[in-house]
């Protein structure tokens, strides 16, 4: 059943972590785990400290070549009438060090993710602008 985007988005928000879509210029696709805060219709994800040899990550270099992207979430669970997806599709910024809607969304990342409040983000943080959710349950 085709949710309708209040559901979808409603479906995604309770979801803890999500899968981030990017291409690059000449349309490959990119696909990573994202752990997120959604606020309006914006999501955050941030560059945090979990080991990387670089800020200069493939997704934030997908998304300043070209900003659409797809942020999807779902549900699974054996017994298949409970499965679901919603997707966020929008356009991706990178947001600096020194931007307050940056430092903002950084702080709520913080009250979301117990992990964070000893070590907040300190990477660039992504704002996703969604122009469109959509999504399906099985019933």
């Amino acid at each position: 059943m085709k949710l309708s985007p209040n559901a979808a988005r409603d479906r995604f928000f309770s979801s803890p972590v999500a899968r981030l879509a990017t291409a690059d210029a000449q349309g490959v696709p990119h696909a990573v785990p994202v752990t997120f805060v959604a606020l309006d219709d914006v999501l955050y994800f941030a560059v945090d400290h979990k080991p990387k040899s670089t800020w200069n990550l493939r997704r934030l270099r997908n998304i300043r070549e070209n900003p659409a992207v797809a942020v999807l979430v779902d549900h699974y669970n054996e017994d298949w009438s409970t499965l679901w997806w919603a997707r966020a599709d929008g356009r991706g910024e990178v947001l600096e060090d020194g931007q307050a809607e940056r430092d903002r969304a950084v702080g709520l990342l913080c009250d979301k993710y117990e992990q964070y409040e000893q070590s907040p983000p300190q990477g660039p943080v992504v704002a996703v602008r969604v122009e469109q959710w959509s999504g399906w349950a099985f019933a």
